[in-house]
Formats: C-alpha cells, structure tokens, sequence
C-alpha cells in the first residue's frame, strides 16, 4: 500500500501524518510506503515546521528527515491513496484528478471532519498530533487485511 498524505504547506500536518502513519504501520508489520506533499510551493525543499518536528518527537516518531514537496498529477499513478487534511487540500486536489479512478483515491483523512491547521497556534500541534494519530489508526483497521 502507497498512501500520500497532502495538506497546504507539507511543513506541519502531512509531514505529521507521514511520520504517524509510518510508524503505526511499521508498528503494525505492515510493509506500506508513505510520503507526504502539499497543495502550495511556498516550503519546497525544506523540513518540517519545528513545532511539528517537536510534537512528533515527543511521541517518539522523528520527523525532521522529511523534505516538503509539491503534489504532482503523477502522485494518482503512484499512490494506492491520497489523504488529504481539509476540504481546501481536497478541492484542490481533486481539481488535478484526470479520471474518476484519480478522484477516487482521495480522501479526507478523518472522513468527513477536517485537521485544523497549527501553524498559526503553537498550542494546537500536539492536538493536531492526536487527531491525525487517531485518523491513522482507522485507515490501518480499514485497509491492512487489503
């Protein structure tokens, strides 16, 4: 299983999620391969936002690895699913889609609820942690038998 996960910045909640999700599925057996993008170039190239590669770290996930890059068309080829953090990142995701086959990998990570974007609260990253933790969990109950 490829996952991709997308928010606006790809500098704090996909490189959460990335990091998150790694780590369950690594945690689970599961031999899934997840990266993370964003829906803006504003970050290409650089690490995740400190407060995110805090918030990680202190659940014991490193994150600071990661490199920030944006989403591209040839991410539906490559992806078994692109999860996307709130209806913003969807739109404009699915504006790329070319077919429905595209536009049915894409989904909201927490179904129909969205992850609040930290950057402008520093108090909210650790939430936010436990909001894409407890999102990642349910797409591995959904999808490890698959």
């Amino acid at each position: 299983m490829k996952i991709l996960m997308v928010c606006l910045g790809n500098i704090c909640r996909s490189p959460l999620a990335e990091g998150i999700m790694q780590h369950l599925a690594t945690q689970e057996g599961l031999d899934w391969e997840i990266d993370s993008a964003g829906t803006g170039n504003w970050h290409v190239g650089e690490g995740p936002d400190r407060r995110s590669v805090k918030a990680a770290r202190e659940q014991g996930i490193d994150i600071s690895g990661q490199v920030c890059r944006l989403f591209r068309k040839s991410d539906f080829d490559e992806f078994d699913l692109i999860l996307v953090m709130d209806k913003s990142n969807l739109s404009d995701i699915l504006a790329m889609a070319g077919d429905d086959a595209h536009r049915a990998k894409v989904k909201l990570l927490l179904g129909d609820k969205i992850v609040p974007d930290p950057y402008y609260d520093d108090t909210q990253f650790t939430p936010v942690f436990k909001m894409i933790e407890a999102g990642c969990k349910k797409i591995i109950d959904q999808y490890k038998n698959k």
